[in-house]
């Protein structure tokens, strides 16, 4: 009985062995976003939403292999009570990478009225090959090729 229930096992061994693989294509590479520090938040709906100053937006490119492209962005929140949220938009069908920076606050909330500065940058991550322009709120910031 011991006999048969090994043959049994070393047959099914063997086909199992036998059994061809399925091979697909080599995917191609994802490039995820990189963690971004300002997202919009749980609780932000409850927020006034507010504006964002630009003064200026520039390109870093990173010299790393795949290219790391980051954004570097100053300008004024309305208050120190006013947070900074930057949404990055995937790159549409023409390689245009839409930013959108803009502040939230409680409305309920006293304070002094007075500019607040930023200089941050955003990080964008990686790209396939192309062409590609980053608008922020509507404003050409640069453009690079991956």
């Amino acid at each position: 009985m011991m006999i048969r229930i090994a043959g049994t096992l070393l047959l099914l061994l063997l086909f199992s062995a036998c059994t061809p693989v399925e091979t697909s294509a080599t995917p191609t590479p994802e490039f995820p976003p990189p963690p971004q520090p300002y997202v919009p938040q749980p609780g932000d709906d409850l927020m006034a939403r507010g504006e964002f100053y630009l003064d200026n937006a520039s390109l870093l490119i990173m010299e790393s292999y795949p290219l790391q492209i980051n954004l570097q962005v100053t300008g004024n929140l309305p208050t120190p009570c006013h947070h900074l949220r930057v949404t990055v938009a995937p790159p549409d069908q023409d390689g245009r990478i839409n930013v959108e920076v803009f502040s939230v606050a409680d409305p309920n909330a006293l304070c002094a009225q007075v500019l607040e500065p930023v200089d941050t940058s955003i990080p964008l991550g990686s790209f396939p090959p192309g062409h590609y322009s980053v608008w922020v709120n509507g404003q050409l910031a640069g453009e690079f090729d991956a």
